[in-house]
This record gives structure tokens, C-alpha cells and sequence, in this order.
């Protein structure tokens, strides 16, 4: 069982990454003004945002995305193979990430970059949390919901709070080179995220291409691809028996929270996300 590389209170995993990096890509990172961010908090949808801005830009092309790993296409700026891919690529770069605000590249604040930042009822955030690190070795792993619940709420997960991290970014949210998408919109109309990531991004699909971005980055085309399921992942990281695309609903937590999980979650809920205006969380 690993533990996490702690960095100025945020955890992040104790393989593959370095705090010196962290450090750097905060401070001395530059942000592109074509470069454009797929952000979020972990377990919210990253990869689905991924795979569709990748054929996006591939016009629905399927060769990209069925060549290249995930994690090659949109490097992770916050990790060592991610930092070292981005400061040697040239031209527009597409950047994943889960780093919260104050740790963010310092460059992009001033810059013309995008960035395309998808939030998840927290609930199913913790729910799919918990199945997919229980089968990672680079995290601490929970033995029980209970105790991952329990660790959720304190925040004491993979990227530190949910709640800390979602009211922080959400303050972008009026700025123009700022896209907020749910996950639950996303569920109920994929096509109509996709246009709007389409006119975000400053691209034009003709309905064949639409059409072709929607089936490749569909819950089953994504869990058959080994470029994009994380089955590539070496046996030193992840158990044989690893999932990232269990189920891929919204509402899951239905299933496993108690009815005093759910009534102790709420609390801390409005707690922490008071001031919001109502609507902000599609869930709710």
C-alpha cells in the first residue's frame, strides 16, 4: 500500500510524480496562448472530456485516438512524463490536469490559453473514487467505503478537498477563456457538449464528423479502446483487475451511500458551497 507525495497540503500520488516538478511547472511554466487545459477533480469525467476534444480536433478522425495512449495525447502537466512532454512540444498543446487554483502554472492567469473544466456530483465523485484507487498502488488505498467517505469529507484524498478545489476554479467561471461543463448535463445531451466545446474551441464539425466524435467517444467505443482504458497500464501501478470506466452514470451513489452518509454529506455540502447560486450544481 502507498501513501501520497505531499506538496504545501495538497496529496498527490507517490509515483511518477516529484514535488520539485510541481513546483516548477507553478512557477516557471509557459502558458501558450493556443494551449488549451482539460481541468478537473479526479474521478469527474477527465478522459471523456479528453477523447472528445481529441477527436474534435481530429474532425472525427478515430486514427489519433486509437494510436496514441490518453495520456501522450494530453499529457499531465503536474507529472514528471507530462512536464517533460509539454516543455518539448511544439505548436499548440493539449494539457490535462488536477491541480487545484493556487497550484496552477502561474503563466496561465495572464495568458490567452483555454481551459475546459468539467465538475461531478461530489457524491459520485467519492462513489468512483473509491472502486477505481482500491485497485491502484500509486494512492493509499481505503479498505472500506466507510473509512473513504470519512477521508473524502476531510479531504484527505488524491488532489486534497473536492469542495476546496471546485469553489476555487469556479471562480473563473465569467472569464472567457473558461468553459464549465457538468457531468450530468453531458450524460443527458453528449451532442449539444460537444457543440458548445466546438464553439469554445473555436472549431466547426459538419454533422458526418458530429456524428463520428459522438460515437468514438462514446462510454463503450472509450472502455474497448486500449489507447484510452487504461489497460496499458503497467501491473508496478495498477491490480490485473483495475476498471477505469465502470459504469460511467450519474447517480451511483444511490447505491452505497447510507441513508446517514447522504444526510452527513448534504450538511457538509452547504456548508462549504454556500454563496454559490442555485443551479450552478445540476445535481442538486
Amino acid at each position: 500500500m502507498s501513501d501520497y507525495l505531499w506538496f504545501e497540503g495538497i496529496p498527490f500520488p507517490d509515483v511518477g510524480f516529484e514535488k520539485e516538478i510541481i513546483k516548477e511547472t507553478r512557477d516557471n511554466f509557459v502558458m501558450r496562448d493556443e494551449d488549451t487545459v482539460i481541468l478537473t477533480y479526479p474521478k469527474s469525467g477527465t478522459n471523456w472530456v479528453i477523447e472528445m476534444v481529441c477527436l474534435i480536433q481530429s474532425k472525427g478522425d478515430p486514427n489519433w485516438i486509437q494510436s496514441v495512449p490518453i495520456w501522450d495525447r494530453s499529457p499531465w502537466i503536474e507529472s514528471q512524463r507530462g512536464y517533460q512532454k509539454l516543455i518539448n512540444k511544439e505548436g499548440p498543446r493539449l494539457i490535462s490536469s488536477h491541480l487545484p487554483f493556487h497550484l496552477f502554472p502561474k503563466s496561465f492567469f495572464s495568458s490567452k490559453a483555454k481551459m475546459i473544466y468539467m465538475i461531478r456530483n461530489p457524491r459520485d465523485v467519492l462513489v468512483s473514487g473509491y472502486f477505481f484507487w482500491s485497485k491502484t498502488k500509486f494512492v493509499r488505498s481505503p479498505e472500506s467505503m466507510t473509512t473513504y467517505f470519512e477521508w473524502f469529507l476531510k479531504g484527505n484524498v488524491l488532489c486534497g478537498s473536492w469542495f476546496e478545489h471546485t469553489r476555487a476554479w469556479l471562480s473563473m467561471r465569467e472569464s472567457d477563456n473558461f468553459l464549465l461543463l457538468s457531468y450530468k448535463d453531458m450524460k443527458q445531451d453528449t451532442k449539444s457538449t460537444i457543440k458548445k466545446i466546438c464553439d469554445f474551441l473555436g472549431k466547426r464539425l459538419e454533422p458526418d464528423e458530429l456524428d463520428m466524435v459522438l460515437k468514438y467517444s462514446s462510454f463503450q467505443a472509450m472502455k474497448e479502446n486500449k489507447m484510452s482504458n487504461f489497460s496499458l497500464l503497467t501491473k508496478n501501478v495498477a491490480a490485473n483487475d483495475l476498471v477505469l470506466l465502470r459504469k460511467g452514470m450519474a447517480g451511483d451513489w444511490k447505491n452505497h451511500f447510507t441513508v446517514a452518509q447522504a444526510e452527513a454529506f448534504d450538511e457538509v455540502f452547504q456548508e462549504k458551497m454556500a454563496g454559490f447560486p442555485s443551479g450552478l450544481f445540476p445535481w442538486e
